[in-house]
C-alpha cells in the first residue's frame, strides 16, 4: 500500500425533518423575548420529526443520493453514529441497509459517544480504506434530540442525518495528518436508559466544551499538528451555533490570538448556515457545519479547515482537513437548501402533540399515520418490531 494515499470524504449529504417550529413560536408559546433565542443561542428555528419519522428514516433518506450517484459495489461497511438508538442491540444501520437494499457483503454496526459519535466512525472508516484503499465505508450521524418541556433546553432541539462516503483520493476533503484527543469523566449531558429525553447541566456543559476545545488543540500542536495560521475555516460541533463562536474565542484566547466579533464571524459564521434553521442533531451537527462551509464558501480550493467534534460526558477530537481543488463540483447545496426550506412550519399546539406522542411499548400491530415527505417511514409497530418501508 502506498504510503502517500489520500483518504477523506468523497461526497457528503444531509436531510432533516418534514415539519420545523420557528422560535417565534417557541417564545409566543412561553412569553420570552425572541432575542434570547436569535441572538443568545444563534437559533432561529428548530426541526420536528413526523410521527413517522425517526433515526433509521432520517439516515436512509440522508443516505441514498450517495448510494444512487455512486452505486453500492465498492461499500464494504456501514457505520451509523446516534446517541438517540432505537435498539439496545440491533444496530439501527441494519435498517437503513435493507431500506437501501445494499448487498449482503457489508458489515454493519453502530457506534456511540454522545455527539463525537460520528467522528470516532469517520476514523474508524479512514483505516479501513487506508487498509484496503479499493473498498468505501458509508458513515451516517443521525440524531433526534429531545429535552423535556418547558426545560432550558427545550430551545435547542432538532434533528437531521449527515451521510458520508469515505474513500481513497476523495472528491471533497482529505484528512491530513495527526489529530488531537481529550478525554475527561464528567457529568455536563447524560441520557439514561429509562429516560427518553436527556438530562443536561448548562453551566457545566460549557465549561467541559471550552476545556475539551483547548485541550485537543494543546494536544494536536504537542503531535506535530499545523499552526493556526495554516487554517482557513473552523467547524465547532454545534449544540446551538452561539457555541461556535464561544470556542473559537477559546481556541484563540489558547493561542494568545486577540479577538473579536469580526473575527470570530470570519472564521465561523459560515458554517452556522445549516444548524441555527435545523436545531442540535447531535452527532450529525458537525457535519452539518462541514456541509455549510462548503456549500456556502465559493474559494475553499486547496484551504485547510478545523474540525473539532465533542460529546458529552466527554469525548473530544481536532481534525484538519484539506478541501480538495474542484471539490464545489461534487457539492449537494442545493439539496441541502431543499431539505431545509421545504419543512413544513408548525405552530407550537401542533409541535407540543407531536412530541408527546410515545410510540407504543405493548407489542400490539399499531399502523403509523404518514405524515413524512421522506422517501422512508416508520409504517408500524408489530410484536415489539418497527416495520420500515419506502414511501409512496
Amino acid at each position: 500500500m502506498p504510503a502517500e494515499i489520500s483518504v477523506g470524504i468523497h461526497d457528503l449529504s444531509f436531510r432533516t425533518t418534514s415539519f420545523v417550529l420557528p422560535h417565534t413560536e417557541l417564545a409566543r408559546y412561553n412569553g420570552t423575548d425572541v432575542a434570547k433565542y436569535h441572538k443568545g443561542l444563534g437559533q432561529l428555528s428548530m426541526s420536528v420529526p413526523a410521527v413517522d419519522e425517526d433515526i433509521v428514516t432520517l439516515a436512509a433518506a440522508a443516505a441514498l443520493p450517495l448510494v444512487q450517484h455512486h452505486g453500492a459495489d465498492t461499500i464494504r461497511t456501514v457505520v451509523l453514529a446516534t446517541e438517540s438508538s432505537i435498539d439496545q442491540s440491533k444496530a439501527a444501520g441494519v435498517y437503513v441497509h435493507s431500506l437501501l437494499g445494499l448487498p449482503s457483503q457489508i458489515r454493519v454496526i453502530e457506534v456511540k459517544q454522545a455527539c463525537y459519535g460520528a467522528t470516532a466512525a469517520l476514523q474508524f472508516a479512514a483505516a479501513l480504506v487506508h487498509q484496503d484503499p479499493a473498498q468505501r465505508v458509508l458513515v451516517i450521524a443521525s440524531d433526534i434530540s429531545r429535552y423535556d418541556l418547558d426545560s432550558p433546553g427545550e430551545a435547542t432541539q432538532g434533528a437531521a442525518a449527515a451521510a458520508m462516503l469515505v474513500s481513497a483520493d476523495p472528491a471533497l476533503l482529505e484528512l491530513s495528518g495527526t489529530s488531537g484527543l481529550f478525554t475527561a469523566d464528567v457529568m455536563d449531558f447524560w441520557r439514561p436508559n429509562y429516560r427518553a429525553t436527556a438530562l443536561v447541566d448548562g453551566k457545566k456543559s460549557v465549561a467541559a466544551y471550552l476545556e475539551a476545545v483547548q485541550s485537543t488543540w494543546r494536544d494536536y500542536v504537542l503531535r506535530g499538528g499545523l499552526p493556526l495560521e495554516e487554517f482557513r475555516t473552523f467547524c465547532y460541533h454545534q449544540p446551538y451555533t452561539r457555541m461556535a463562536f464561544k470556542a473559537h474565542q477559546a481556541l484563540l484566547e489558547e493561542c494568545g490570538v486577540h479577538t473579536n466579533e469580526e473575527t470570530l464571524h470570519k472564521a465561523v459564521g459560515t458554517t452556522t448556515v445549516y444548524n441555527k434553521v435545523v436545531g442540535n442533531s447531535y452527532t450529525a451537527s458537525l457535519y452539518l457545519a462541514l456541509a455549510a462551509a462548503l456549500d456556502n464558501c465559493h474559494d475553499l480550493d486547496g484551504e485547510t479547515l478545523g474540525l473539532f467534534s465533542y460529546g458529552s460526558g466527554s469525548v473530544a477530537e481536532f481534525i484538519a482537513a484539506r478541501v480538495r481543488p474542484g471539490y464545489r463540483s461534487h457539492l449537494r447545496a442545493g439539496e441541502h437548501r431543499e431539505s431545509v426550506n421545504s419543512r413544513q412550519t408548525v405552530d407550537y399546539e401542533t409541535y407540543r402533540e407531536l412530541s408527546c406522542q410515545a410510540l407504543p411499548t405493548d407489542g400490539n400491530t399499531y399502523e403509523l399515520p404518514h405524515q413524512t415527505r421522506g422517501p422512508f417511514r416508520l409504517a408500524a409497530l408489530r410484536d415489539h418490531q418497527r416495520i420500515y418501508e419506502a414511501s409512496s
